[in-house]
């Protein structure tokens, strides 16, 4: 801050009659502060401002770090395994010698087993037509003897039935675009066969129903 030397007053009438030493060192600083006065006098003392900034000081402090570890989280699976075991339908077994015992018939009545075996590529189908009269002849006649038929369905073929759910699947064979579940409408293309009964004769013991056919010896 500037001293106002405009408020200095002096005293004359207060100074002394004898100067000493101490008087006159009190009279050379008056009459310097007067001339720095009057030098400074209407210019401006430029004062130094001293502003005082806070300042945040950033201390850098060093925190411990918890180290995360993963630990691998281990979890036990049950595995069910499930056994599919096929078990194969039942089966009845039955011997040949019923099968074995109709061919033997066949082959005795109608020449069946010859007529399967031969090679037609040589003979004309008028022949061929004669030889099957005499084969339809006589497995006519073995059926008839020995088996009994009925139809399988009483409609008339080619009518359209309808066939209610939980049909007889051993019974129809669903043909066609076969799509869906039951009831089923359709034509009957076949009334089927099945049947009613079974008259083949008895073997003799010890007889061997692999032979069909016995061969001809003329003597």
């Amino acid at each position: 801050m500037a001293f106002d030397f405009s408020q200095l007053t002096v005293d004359l009438s207060a100074m002394p009659t004898t100067i000493d030493m101490g008087h006159a060192w009190l009279g050379g600083l008056v009459l310097v502060m007067l001339v720095l006065y009057i030098a400074k006098k209407g210019k401006p003392v430029e004062v130094e401002k001293v502003v005082e900034k806070e300042v945040e000081k950033i201390i850098e402090v060093e925190k411990p770090v918890e180290k995360i570890v993963e630990v691998e989280k281990v979890v036990e699976v049950e595995k069910i395994v499930e056994k599919i075991v096929e078990v194969e339908p039942k089966l009845k077994t039955s011997t040949p010698d019923s099968a074995l015992q109709l061919l033997s018939l066949l082959q005795q009545e109608a020449r069946f087993i010859d007529f399967m075996q031969e090679d037609l590529k040589g003979f004309a189908d008028a022949e061929i037509g004669a030889a099957a009269r005499v084969i339809h002849e006589g497995g006519q006649k073995v059926l008839n003897e020995y088996f009994s038929f009925a139809p399988v369905r009483t409609e008339e073929e080619e009518t359209r039935i309808t066939l209610p759910q939980g049909f007889n699947a051993s019974e129809v064979r669903l043909t066609g675009n076969v799509v869906g579940e039951a009831p089923f409408t359709g034509t009957l293309i076949h009334r089927g066969w099945k049947v009613t009964d079974v008259k083949l004769p008895k073997l003799a013991e010890g007889h061997d129903a692999h032979v069909v056919a016995a061969a001809e010896v003329e003597l």
